[in-house]
């Protein structure tokens, strides 16, 4: 846990930070502009930026994070997702893609699953189409409960559940197939070992 905040503060400017300052910005503009539902997805987005640069990712993939984690943010608000053609799909491929890869760089900090510098292309790629089939499907019971329980307008539906759960799974299997190089070069901050007393 110490890793995690030394490695949140350190002195390095990058430049995912400047969309983690918008993604904050946010939060106050969206709650206004387009109300409580807004403020609860832009929250959870603040979140989803703060992340990668307390793993200390590789720049490349702490910047497509950020930024997808962002563009979705605003995609609800504005109402995207409903209005655009396949612009829900999209983003479900590519934004569940890294965060099933950042969750499975998580997994293996914890021991929980080998590194993906260790483990084979194909295994690393199974791993993360199943955890991309794991975030889809919590968001989509989220998803249900928001339009029961918060706000009718989010659109649920069978058809558009299955078509969301499949491009969640398609994401994780394209972007495990790189994530061997988006989990290498990370920038962690390790704390300084105590002397032992004499």
């Amino acid at each position: 846990m110490r890793s995690l905040r030394l490695t949140f503060l350190r002195r390095r400017f990058l430049p995912a930070d400047v969309v983690r300052v918008l993604t904050l910005l946010s939060i106050p503009v969206a709650t206004i502009g387009w109300g409580s539902t807004s403020f609860a997805v832009m929250s959870l987005a603040l979140f989803g930026v703060v992340l990668p640069r307390m793993l200390g990712l590789r720049p490349a993939f702490d910047l497509a994070v950020c930024v997808l984690v962002l563009v979705a943010g605003w995609s609800s608000a504005l109402e995207w997702y409903t209005s655009v053609f396949l612009w829900d799909k999209l983003i479900h491929v590519v934004l569940t893609g890294l965060l099933a890869a950042l969750l499975a760089v998580i997994a293996a900090d914890l021991r929980l699953v080998p590194h993906a510098l260790d483990a084979g292309r194909v295994a690393v790629s199974l791993l993360v189409f199943t955890l991309g089939l794991a975030i889809g499907s919590v968001w989509e019971m989220c998803e249900w409960l928001g339009h029961n329980f918060v706000d009718s307008k989010i659109y649920v539906g069978y058809d558009d559940t299955i078509g969301d759960l499949a491009a969640d799974g398609l994401g994780g299997l394209l972007v495990g197939l790189v994530l061997p190089w988006l989990a290498a070069e990370r920038d962690v901050v390790q704390p300084p070992a105590h002397s032992p007393r004499g």
